[in-house]
């Protein structure tokens, strides 16, 4: 591990700054709150900062607050507090199914759900000393032509990761927001529009500039009639990242689906949702054969590589399941 110089700030202001700082003199900075990450990225030298900011030092940055219309979460609120919040449970029992289903009870501890939204990609070339990928600056994305059992048949090209966030999927189901803090102030945007795909740039998976940082989430509460389901699989039953994941949330009136989203996980540089399979539900009642066509119309378009077509009858299966669970 790179050495490196720990600031602990007191203001969500002081580290906007001093981010700022070091970007204008060309030093590496990163931020660490949970920091089970972070560690790993740099003991494997895939994260080399010149300085670690230390978010943990601010107060106030870790509540989930029971508002009118929506849940307010601090980003540095854990994924263990998330999962066993009464209101959470109550009103959003998939999203605290979801932050339950990530990395194991010692992670969770500490894992956060900010870092959880801000993951770097599990790929083994990426992850690895011995490659420079396209995603860390090199040329190649090695997954083309190497072993991509666990890469992307969604948004591909011309890296080939797959998000590996098991709270963005149901968070973004929902129509969450999301609250930066930077240079400039404040923005509020939705969840959905954080992520980029590698079409945008292919060494990044969000849109955080120099000196941004996460403060937030807001959560609204489902409207009447509304249900939701989260469900990710896995290789191990024991701590490991979704293969394929799905969170359905669908409102329904007298039997019919008013509103619905499908959003996977596993499959894609970013949360994917489906806007297609969407629109299809909407006015249906959801049944076997619906349930069914909806997964069907989801994977249109699904581009498998050589070694994780698998991932497409999957998910077909996963969106029949989660929208059945989820009426």
């Amino acid at each position: 591990m790179k050495s490196f110089e720990n600031i602990d700030v007191k203001s969500v202001k002081e580290a906007v700054g001093l981010l700022q700082r070091f970007h204008n003199e060309k030093k590496s900075a990163a931020v660490v709150g949970g920091g089970s990450e972070l560690l790993q990225l740099m003991k494997d030298r895939v994260a080399t900062p010149d300085y670690l900011i230390n978010l943990k030092t601010i107060p106030g940055l870790s509540y989930i607050k029971e508002e009118r219309s929506a849940f307010r979460i601090g980003a540095l609120t854990t994924l263990t507090e998330i999962e066993e919040h009464k209101g959470v449970q109550e009103k959003l029992l998939f999203l605290s199914q979801a932050a339950g289903e990530a990395a194991s009870p010692q992670i969770r501890n500490a894992g956060t759900i900010g870092g959880n939204i801000c993951q770097r990609p599990f790929c083994w070339y990426f992850r690895s000393a011995n490659f420079t990928c396209l995603r860390k600056g090199g040329e190649i994305c090695y997954a083309v032509a190497g072993d991509n059992r666990y890469h992307a048949i969604f948004g591909g090209g011309p890296s080939y990761i797959v998000h590996p966030s098991d709270m963005a999927p149901p968070l973004v189901a929902v129509g969450a927001q999301l609250k930066i803090a930077g240079p400039a102030g404040e923005k509020v945007i939705p969840l959905e529009k954080f992520f980029v795909l590698p079409q945008v740039n292919h060494t990044r998976e969000n849109i955080l500039g120099p000196g941004e940082i996460v403060t937030e989430i807001q959560v609204p509460h489902p409207k009447a009639g509304t249900k939701g389901f989260y469900h990710k699989v896995r290789e191990r039953l024991a701590w490991d990242h979704a293969i394929v994941s799905v969170s359905t949330v669908l409102q329904t009136q007298g039997g019919a689906v008013r509103e619905g989203r499908v959003v996977l996980g596993g499959v894609a540089p970013t949360p994917w949702r489906v806007p297609k399979a969407e629109q299809f539900l909407r006015g249906k009642k959801v049944d076997e054969n619906t349930a069914q066509k909806a997964g069907e119309i989801a994977l249109e378009g699904a581009r498998p590589m050589k070694d994780n077509i698998y991932k497409v009858a999957l998910a077909k299966s996963l969106i029949q399941r989660a929208l059945l669970a989820s009426v």
